[in-house]
């Protein structure tokens, strides 16, 4: 519908994912006199806070606009930055992390929504792939100018980081509002959530699609980001190594946008059951092994199956959106997708508290349910494979 969207918010997220002093953010913290007690306390904080505020975010989304909300947590997010950069204390990154609990909230739904509606659903997967990698682009952007020229000077990547998110600020302004406003038959903002929840909860095929995917990205997140650590230490790997495949890993991210191209090649049914069921190998082949090369092409590959997943689901998500309420109903989404992964990051933390071995299991075992639930959907589900 208009390109134009398309490219600026490829621009913007790429922009926001240069984030330059991201491999020093916890000891940036620690420097300006932040303890790793408080830096966890506020991240908890931040959770709760992000959780709380999705659905009356969705709500208010609807009935602002898509533009003029990407504008006010796109500003939002600026001003976080500039916080951020000039905070020393912890008062001061308790309300940088609020004010990003406020975006983050915001945002949900409402960029994939804005995506969604520019292309009037036409190559969306392949839209929603590009986007990622855009973002995983800037991250590795600004890793590279961190490592080469920014050095030890804390302060000045944070406010690299500031420029950028100005930057992106300023080009979100250029966006073009996509959601049709009907004041006349508009539903009240209660209304139309009491309704589009009550829906959600009562259609099987959407709550099994919801917890196959939130199963999927619980897996990849507690593996491949805390999990992996402590595989790759028992499998007596440097640090020096570990940081590489961190590297490593973030450059399959780029991979995103061969998402559409995969899933053309073996169909949506086929596709999703070959991601799903090689997932779930990769966790129990972690599991068996103690050794290191097999480890890390274990962690790459299960990157990989995210990074084809993703975009998929984001696809599939919003074509199953019949309401104009978009981002309420993907606010309702990610709501129900965030309290099954609490419960399942909460079982993953007692598997590998008694072993590591188990907790990588689990991981399988969801993979598993994943796949149950996925077909479950398939069978129910109208879409062309």
């Amino acid at each position: 519908m208009i390109k134009r969207n398309i490219y600026l918010m490829y621009l913007v997220t790429f922009l926001q994912g240069m984030v330059f002093y991201a491999p020093v953010a916890t000891l940036y913290r620690q420097a300006q006199g932040v303890s790793v007690v408080q830096i966890t306390l506020i991240e908890s904080i931040f959770l709760v806070l992000c959780l709380a505020l999705e659905l009356p975010w969705g709500v208010l989304a609807d009935r602002l606009g898509y533009k003029r909300t990407m504008v006010i947590c796109n500003g939002l997010y600026f001003a976080s930055k500039l916080i951020f950069w000039r905070a020393d204390s912890f008062g001061d990154f308790f309300l940088e992390r609020f004010l990003l609990a406020v975006v983050v909230s915001g945002l949900s739904g409402v960029d994939s929504s804005l995506l969604y509606l520019s292309c009037k659903g036409e190559d969306s997967q392949k839209i929603f792939g590009i986007y990622s990698s855009m973002g995983t682009a800037g991250l590795l952007t600004a890793a590279f100018v961190y490592a080469n020229f920014v050095g030890e000077s804390y302060q000045f990547a944070a406010l690299l980081t500031c420029l950028s998110y100005g930057l992106a600020f300023l080009l979100t302004m250029g966006l073009q509002e996509v959601k049709q406003q009907n004041c006349e038959k508009a539903e009240s903002s209660e209304k139309s959530f009491v309704c589009l929840f009550k829906q959600t909860i009562k259609n099987k095929r959407i709550l099994l699609f919801l917890l196959g995917v939130a199963l999927f990205s619980e897996v990849h997140q507690t593996v491949t980001v805390f999990l992996s650590q402590l595989q790759y230490v028992r499998c007596g790997l440097s640090n020096q190594v570990i940081g590489n495949i961190y590297i490593l890993t973030t450059l399959v991210g780029l991979l995103s946008s061969a998402s559409s191209f995969y899933t053309r090649k073996l169909g949506i049914r086929k596709g999703g059951y070959l991601l799903y069921a090689v997932a779930g190998a990769v966790c129990f082949w972690l599991a068996m092994t103690d050794n290191g090369i097999q480890s890390i092409l274990a962690v790459l590959l299960l990157t990989l199956t995210s990074t084809l997943f993703e975009p998929l689901q984001m696809r599939l998500q919003n074509q199953m959106i019949v309401t104009d309420n978009r981002a309420t109903a993907l606010s309702i989404n990610a709501m129900l997708i965030d309290v099954v992964g609490a419960v399942s990051n909460l079982l993953f933390g007692q598997a590998t508290e008694h072993s590591l071995r188990l907790g990588l299991m689990l991981g399988g075992i969801f993979c598993l349910i994943g796949f149950w639930c996925f077909a479950g959907w398939n069978r129910q589900n109208s879409l062309s494979c």
